[in-house]
């Protein structure tokens, strides 16, 4: 079942035509994986998911995005969308109060006040974000404090904290080293179970490692998108191919 399906759709920044022509279908429960050179537009497209670009000046979306069929850029409340759709940066940045209250955060904001039931939204929350047992002797310590794969897990915490349906990760693991790294790769094999994933990377073997699906973008163009598999061991394009064998990019 596809959770979003995009149509036809350009964005330009004034008259700069950054994103052309894109279709694309990304399935419920899966980890569908943006891959290409820097400045193609994979993370424009991840932003346009969640309208992060209304916030860019001249920025121009035409085509069709839905979310389970419904027009995210047409009636759509965008703080509502946020919560359905959460997002997690390349840079983890917790805001400096302490790793309850940032957990706590979100529920607040959309309207929960009991202290039992942000005492359980935070504890699972950081299960789900398979940190509970590392953080939860330290819930009153400032998150700054932690070291930076455990400030990302946090971050991906905070945004399950508000129970989203798409996890949005752009380049979410590339600040990190190989043992953070394999941790939240193994986190995102396992939140697929309740959330549908999709995330830029720059690192092409973590794409092949943990994605269902692969999308390689080129110039602000889709070249192709198919299972993982198919696109690593017999893409369909040439200039897919030359991207994965390392002839440029």
């Amino acid at each position: 079942m596809d959770k979003f399906t995009i149509e036809n759709m350009n964005l330009y920044y004034g008259k700069f035509h950054a994103l052309k022509d894109v279709n694309i279908r990304m399935k419920k429960n899966r980890i569908t994986a943006f891959i290409g050179p820097s400045g193609c537009g994979k993370s424009t497209l991840l932003k346009s998911l969640n309208r992060m670009n209304d916030l860019v000046e001249g920025c121009k979306i035409t085509g069709d995005i839905r979310l389970d069929n419904e027009d995210i850029y047409g009636d759509m409340d965008v703080n509502i969308l946020r919560k359905r759709v959460g997002m997690v940066f390349q840079k983890a940045n917790p805001f400096p109060m302490s790793i309850y209250d940032n957990i706590a955060f979100g529920p607040r904001t959309h309207g929960i006040k009991s202290k039992k039931e942000l005492d359980r939204i935070v504890e699972e929350s950081l299960r789900d974000a398979a940190i509970w047992d590392e953080l939860k002797d330290r819930l009153k310590k400032s998150a700054l404090g932690l070291s930076g794969g455990q400030q990302q897990r946090l971050c991906i915490a905070r945004a399950l904290a508000v129970k989203p349906e798409v996890l949005l990760m752009d380049e979410a693991t590339s600040a990190l080293d190989p043992i953070s790294t394999g941790k939240i790769e193994e986190l995102c094999l396992k939140l697929k179970n309740d959330y549908t994933i999709v995330m830029v990377t720059h690192n092409m073997q973590q794409a092949l490692r943990i994605s269902d699906e692969t999308a390689f973008f080129l110039l602000g163009e889709m070249v192709e998108c198919n299972s993982t598999d198919a696109i690593f061991s017999n893409p369909q394009d040439k200039r897919t191919e030359e991207y994965i064998t390392g002839r440029f990019g």
